[in-house]
């Protein structure tokens, strides 16, 4: 049982025994370094229930608790709070009841539990996935495992866009200037290669806007009217009466498009369970207009379009289908949205991972889902984050702001390298070996970069700064990861069975640490935020520095504090696994 739990029903039993008056809660905040004790309880808000003095209270709560709970050892109050000695039994028991449990802090999904289904990336297909994409994917895919660790089943899902006018402007460059080249031919992974074209259309585009402000246009009309955009305005019409010269471009090119998404998100470490396409969901959401306007949730107006009136909820109106019947995006996510869960019955709420300039359009779609009348609709949530800013000069980017996913990962394997061998840690390594740690310690690095900062705040992500093996970084706890498994490996002797020894203070530290895993996990679930087990990871290997510095481990002569030091250690190196593994981050073992 955890030992809050212990504590708080204790001390509303000793309250209530010695003053006859129960109190609805008991608060709790760790105990300050300088005073002895493991948790402290807080007197304070105990004197609107009792009035007196609160050092007084808190003698009375101390000798109470001594007396009463084998768990307590010793108090002392400090004004208003008190400080509790836990006894090395419980810390010991804890240690050995989890000391062989392979998944320790998480907790396996229950057979008739709702599944959570987590939406990220979601991609054009007119360019390869971008900087932006890669905080998206690392927080999607991190918070599905942080959600699968609490106890829920998970479905990870994206929804590509795959059609619109973007597609086709890729498309027609292709045809007008590709020359029939390929991946194959080029050598190009197949989203850049369909980059390129977009990009070589919007440079055509400017050239022909120009000619014809010179011939008089004015800038609107030279917009509209240049010839590529009309022509591929016309590849989209066509597009969508299934003309099979369009369509059959159209699949070649995202074909293209798509091996190459697999390969960077294989290299990410980021994976799906379902996908979904827009080809396939435009139209979806119609027919539940035709609904929602018979039961009152939307209304039409005169010229025949539907909207929805929000302003009860402080919000304004809402239009979900225009005056000649053609769906808007909000039509699209509220059928979308209907389908998957028609797809995946035993879904009971969805996560969308968008960044925050859609943050209304969140609020929007999930409170008209709720006017709808489904269930899982209480459950939806907006995973919502900031932008990712580099400083200037940092990395090479396309069109002067975009930095692309693949140069990025190569680059953080680079920075990698280069530290690296400037700390001379690596002899007795082949090249092969070095090339992949190399990849782990910076792919490792930008991840935790990303996860460490709350989701809603903007980052500056500087390359060079997160591979460092000092401070809250992710090669930091990598190094002490693999510092953990060199002991192990050094240890010669049988260190399988538990001992009884009284435990050292920085052992303490680090066993309430670890202590903290479980509710860890639940609380990052709750909040959606990786940052919460990436910080806490960061804790668990500052107090294990700590404690390393502190005592001896294979240099202790005792055989049972040693044969318990490497049994700590152990655990602390297996959370630490297990923890970055919910980040989506590898550990090296040796480094």
């Amino acid at each position: 049982m955890n030992i809050q739990h212990i504590i708080e029903s204790s001390v509303k039993k000793g309250f209530s025994t010695l003053y006859d008056t129960a109190i609805p809660s008991v608060e709790f905040q760790a105990t300050r370094k300088e005073f002895d004790g493991d948790i402290t309880v807080v007197v304070f808000p105990m004197l609107r229930f009792k009035k007196g003095n609160p050092v007084q209270i808190g003698e009375d709560l101390g000798k109470y608790l001594v007396e009463n709970v084998t768990e307590i050892t010793n108090y002392n109050v400090v004004k208003g709070f008190l400080n509790l000695v836990i006894a090395d039994a419980f810390y010991l028991d804890f240690f050995n009841s989890i000391y062989n449990e392979a998944n320790f802090g998480t907790v396996t999904p229950k057979d008739d539990e709702k599944a959570i289904m987590v939406e990220y990336s979601s991609p054009n297909t007119n360019k390869p996935l971008h900087l932006g994409h890669v905080r998206n994917n690392l927080l999607g895919f991190s918070v599905s495992e942080i959600i699968k660790a609490a106890g829920k089943k998970v479905y990870k899902t994206q929804i590509i866009n795959d059609r619109g006018i973007h597609i086709c402007k890729s498309m027609l460059a292709w045809q007008k200037f590709g020359e029939g080249e390929t991946p194959e031919s080029t050598g190009l992974k197949g989203d850049k290669l369909v980059g390129n074209y977009y990009v070589k259309f919007d440079q055509e585009y400017k050239k022909e806007t120009a000619q014809l402000i010179e011939e008089g246009k004015t800038e609107e009309e030279a917009k509209k009217e240049a010839p590529l955009l009309v022509e591929a305005q016309e590849m989209l019409r066509k597009w969508e009466a299934g003309d099979d010269a369009v369509v059959s471009l159209w699949k070649e090119m995202n074909g293209w498009v798509y091996a190459g998404f697999d390969t960077t998100y294989k290299n990410m470490g980021v994976d799906f369970d379902t996908l979904y396409y827009e080809s396939d969901t435009y139209l979806l959401g119609k027919d539940v207009v035709a609904q929602g306007l018979e039961k009152g949730v939307f209304f039409k107006k005169e010229d025949g379009s539907v909207w929805c009136d929000l302003t009860n909820e402080g919000l304004d109106e809402k239009i979900v289908l225009r005056s000649d019947g053609t769906a808007v995006y909000m039509t699209q996510d509220i059928g979308t949205a209907i389908q998957r869960v028609k797809d995946f019955p035993d879904v009971g709420g969805m996560v969308y991972t968008v960044g925050n300039e859609q943050d209304y359009h969140f609020q929007v779609l999930f409170l008209i889902l709720k006017k709808l009348g489904f269930d899982w609709a209480k459950q939806l949530h907006h995973l919502s984050y900031g932008m990712v800013d580099l400083p200037s000069g940092k990395m090479k980017s396309r069109e002067g702001t975009v930095v692309d996913a693949d140069d990025l990962m190569v680059e953080m394997t680079t920075t990698a390298k280069e530290i690296s061998e400037e700390l001379g840690k690596l002899d007795g390594y082949s090249e092969d070996e070095k090339n992949e740690l190399y990849k782990t310690i910076g792919l490792g690095a930008l991840k935790y970069f990303v996860l460490k900062v709350d989701p809603k705040k903007r980052i500056l992500f500087d390359p060079k700064s997160s591979v460092d093996f000092q401070g809250n970084t992710g090669p930091f706890i990598q190094y002490t990861y693999a510092r953990i498994q060199s002991i192990i490996r050094k240890s010669s002797f049988d260190y399988s069975n538990s001992v009884t020894i009284d435990l050292h203070e920085k052992e303490k530290e680090l066993l309430k640490q670890l202590a903290l895993f479980p509710e860890t996990i639940q609380q990052a679930a709750t909040n959606y935020s990786p940052a919460v087990v990436a910080n806490y990871t960061y804790d668990l290997v500052k107090e294990f520095n700590s404690f390393y510095q502190n005592v001896s481990i294979l240099g202790e002569e005792n055989q049972d504090k040693k044969i318990f030091r490497v049994q700590l250690s152990k655990k602390v190196a297996d959370t630490i696994k297990i923890a970055f593994s919910l980040l989506g981050i590898q550990v090296p073992e040796r480094m």
